[in-house]
């Protein structure tokens, strides 16, 4: 009776260590695909020019202004290792039937996703917010609107808080009285953009339709 603890021990013992073998050859493989998928990410995005989106989008500027030494690509390459290390971790801890720690890594497993899409849509997001800021900058200073470049800024700021809102939804932080309030502020702004190209315009309209009767006069 004095060996029977002893005995209840071993025998959990002898059930625990074939566990804990496998929980670490989990680890291991998880590990080396970790590595190998943040080296073919990172291969994969650069062979289909993801960089020269991020440059243009102003990604890669802001990283590097924050003084980050990574680009937008390194960013998403080092949330995917960690996304497949804790998916390896959570595999790990339910072989030793760790519940609770395998519930709290599965929230933070399931929490990486949205920071990915999150990254992308800031990505694609700052490119069109760029693009159409350099469409209304061009647009003005040919119809004749001073001020054009003060118009190209404001409707890129505008998109991008429209970005951000829509990235931190994506993260469920923002709430709906921002998302309302930000939507009311959006429209006065682009109420008062299109005023200012309805006005500005009016010139070029007008020289345009003189143009074409005196032309039409002449024939």
């Amino acid at each position: 009776m004095a060996l029977e603890p002893l005995r209840v021990f071993l025998v959990q013992l002898g059930h625990f260590i074939p566990k804990l073998l496998l929980a670490l050859v989990i680890l291991i493989l998880g590990w080396l695909i970790a590595r190998g998928l943040r080296f073919a990410v990172v291969k994969g995005l650069k062979a289909i020019s993801f960089n020269v989106l991020t440059e243009k989008a102003g990604m890669d500027g802001f990283l590097r202004k924050g003084g980050l030494k990574t680009d937008t690509i390194g960013i998403f390459s080092v949330l995917l290792y960690w996304l497949a290390i804790l998916a390896a971790f959570v595999v790990s801890f339910n072989t030793l039937e760790l519940t609770q720690v395998t519930e709290l890594l599965g929230q933070i497993v399931l929490f990486i996703p949205k920071v990915i899409v999150a990254v992308l849509i800031l990505v694609i997001g700052g490119y069109f917010a760029q693009l159409v800021a350099k469409t209304v900058d061009t647009y003005c200073r040919n119809v004749g609107i001073e001020n054009a470049e003060f118009f190209a800024r404001v409707t890129l700021y505008a998109i991008m808080v429209f970005v951000i809102l829509i990235t931190l939804d994506q993260l469920s932080i923002a709430g709906d009285i921002i998302r309302f309030s930000f939507l009311i502020i959006l429209a006065g702004i682009v109420f008062a953009l299109s005023l200012a190209f309805g006005l500005g315009g009016q010139k070029w309209a007008g020289d345009l339709l003189e143009r074409w009767w005196s032309g039409k006069k002449g024939r």
